[in-house]
């Protein structure tokens, strides 16, 4: 029987992007399914990390050898998407001494490179460490760009014939007996939806194999096939500071726990984590305490984050999973191992496979492992080569960067456009009409925001993740009306608009946890700015003025739409002690994050 497609890869974030490249790469038919954007899921909602593995060199000595290995790899195909920055482990008096020296002896088990400093000079690294750092521990962690890299995936994987299909929902999938032979799709209306399948519709995708790789969401995939499997999602929460506090990874050198992680990146950094067990990925409190952990906590090791401005806050959870039987009751004694659970063998239904657990950092060796597998049960030959190709963007770095002048790339904004487009940037930067800098907070010329619309078309969230646009210090106050303007004349005016609304509301979702000092100020401002300038507040009296001023009457009068900052501007007024009472006592006083529309409120 003839399929629609060789392999059917549920699931769009990195794991998904990166098995659709590796799969077409080595020649076969290959068609991805995400419900929402790339990255919609697990992937879009991290810290950006790349691991050096020295977080499990003691307690998960297996998932530290694959992080150092992909560590590398990452950095040789991928350069335009890593930040070296380096780590540290860093140990303040009450931090046992015996966890420091297991952490050293295991990153050189691991083959990490470890270096021991001084608290001196570790400070001299990162001059706003607090003054009691003993000593510490330099390790090659780095910061990544998911985005960049899930895109860079999945435009390499459209080059070798695969077809990306965003904003489809798998619904059902279809079983016949006890073979999976595909699954069917719901197409939605979404802003930059791709042309391969009319929105509002339902299709049936049948497959030759079906890879399941929707990492938290794999059981409710598998159930329905009416297979069992037990991934057990874990919420954590990140805030993103206004500037670099530091420009390395920092890590707390101490026994697992929350609160432990800044990683710089780009122009901010990211406060990370919590890990707090969850039943529906869908559906977890979000929980303003959870943010006063982190900053409170993240200070003792760099105090002038007490001060400093938080511009928005987010929650993600990870895939976790092991097999049955084990028993764990605390998620951070979990594995981040990976695995393949081939579901003829596991269940006696052929024709499927999911991969669950692992880390970003292990995307690619998760993608290769699998592919085996796919390739392997059909019977096709062909070898990996995701780990020596270079990714689209990152070929001749060295050649790029000796010619950063044609450009005039001794310009800051333009050496960082020259970082996000790698070897496309003189494709993309040549041009003979005005360039102009769309989005000064991240320094994003107009000819990166066209490049991004040729590719995501109305979807300006689709844009904000190929450029960083609308993610810096104003979250999009003085560019998101901008970045809607570069849609005109291509596009309608209620196209426009409602792309407009869209990127500003995936904005304000994040800022709700952050909305107090300077950064209430900032969203004030965003607010004055926006209702004035374009009555988006819908303020009758406004519209009213204005049709009276056209000589028009409608004969409505519209509500007006307000916000109620008091009810977010708590502030940090919990102490610490108070956000771990809540651990203790397991309490929720937040609304719940919703995919169908964020939390309530929003």
């Amino acid at each position: 029987m003839a399929h629609d497609t060789e392999v059917l890869v549920l699931g769009g974030g990195s794991t998904g992007c990166g098995i659709a490249r590796d799969l077409a790469t080595r020649g076969l038919g290959v068609t991805l399914l995400e419900r929402g954007n790339l990255t919609h899921g697990t992937t879009g909602r991290m810290h950006g990390l790349l691991h050096s593995g020295g977080r499990y060199a003691v307690s998960d000595q297996a998932s530290a050898r694959e992080c150092i290995e992909e560590n590398r790899v990452l950095r040789e195909i991928a350069g335009h998407c890593v930040e070296e920055t380096g780590g540290l482990f860093v140990q303040r008096p009450e931090d046992p001494d015996e966890y420091f020296r297991e952490k050293l002896q295991g990153c050189r088990e691991c083959d990490i490179p470890a270096t021991v400093l001084s608290g001196a000079e570790a400070r001299e690294i990162e001059p706003y460490l607090t003054n009691d750092i003993e000593r510490a521990i330099q390790v090659p962690d780095g910061a990544v760009d998911p985005f960049r890299l899930c895109v860079a995936n999945a435009i390499d994987a459209e080059r070798h014939g695969a077809r990306i299909e965003t904003h489809a929902e798998v619904i059902d999938l279809l079983r016949e007996g006890d073979d999976v032979y595909g699954a069917v799709v719901r197409h939605e209306s979404g802003p930059g939806k791709q042309a391969h399948a009319r929105p509002g519709t339902t299709e049936e995708i049948t497959a030759d194999y079906v890879v399941n790789a929707t990492g938290a969401w794999a059981g409710q995939i598998g159930a329905m096939a009416d297979l069992e499997i037990a991934v057990r999602p874990s919420k954590g929460v990140m805030t993103i500071m206004n500037v670099r506090q530091v420009d390395t990874v920092i890590n707390r050198c101490r026994p697992k726990g929350d609160a432990d992680i800044i990683v710089p990146h780009e122009t901010t950094a990211i406060l990370g984590t919590t890990d707090d067990e969850v039943s529906d990925p869908d559906d977890y409190p979000e929980e303003q305490w959870e943010v006063d952990l982190l900053i409170d906590t993240l200070s003792e090791l760099v105090p002038i984050l007490r001060d400093a401005r938080t511009i928005r806050s987010f929650w993600g959870v990870r895939p976790l999973y092991e097999p049955p039987g084990t028993g764990t009751e605390d998620p951070t004694d979990i594995t981040r191992d990976f695995f393949l659970l081939d579901h003829a063998e596991r269940d006696g239904v052929d024709g499927m496979t999911s991969i669950v657990g692992g880390k970003f950092t292990t995307y690619r060796l998760m993608a290769e492992q699998i592919s085996d597998h796919v390739c392997e049960k059909l019977g096709v030959r062909g070898s990996c080569t995701t780990a020596e190709e270079p990714l689209p963007g990152s070929e001749n770095l060295e050649t790029l960067l000796a010619g950063m002048d044609d450009f005039g790339l001794r310009s800051p904004i333009a050496r960082r456009s020259a970082k996000r487009l790698g070897s496309r940037s003189q494709e993309v930067l040549e041009t003979d009409e005005p360039n102009p800098v769309i989005c000064a907070c991240e320094g994003v010329t107009r000819a990166e925001i066209r490049d991004a619309i040729s590719q995501s078309g109305t979807d300006l969230n689709g844009v904000r993740i190929r450029t960083r646009a609308s993610m810096g210090n104003c979250q999009g106050g003085f560019c998101c009306h901008a970045m809607a303007n570069e849609l005109s004349p291509e596009y309608e005016e209620p196209a426009v608009r409602a792309a407009l609304d869209e990127l500003f509301q995936e904005r304000w979702k994040g800022e709700r946890h952050a909305l107090w000092g300077e950064q209430l100020s900032q969203a004030m401002l965003n607010y004055a700015l926006h209702a004035t300038t374009m009555n988006r507040d819908r303020d009758p009296a406004a519209r009213s003025s204005a049709l009276e001023g056209r000589g028009e009457d409608d004969g409505e009068t519209t509500a007006a739409e307000s916000i109620d900052y008091g009810a977010f501007d708590a502030g940090r007024g919990r102490s610490a002690e108070s956000a771990r009472e809540r651990i203790a006592d397991g309490r929720a006083d937040a609304p719940s994050r919703r995919r169908d529309g964020g939390a309530d409120g929003d």
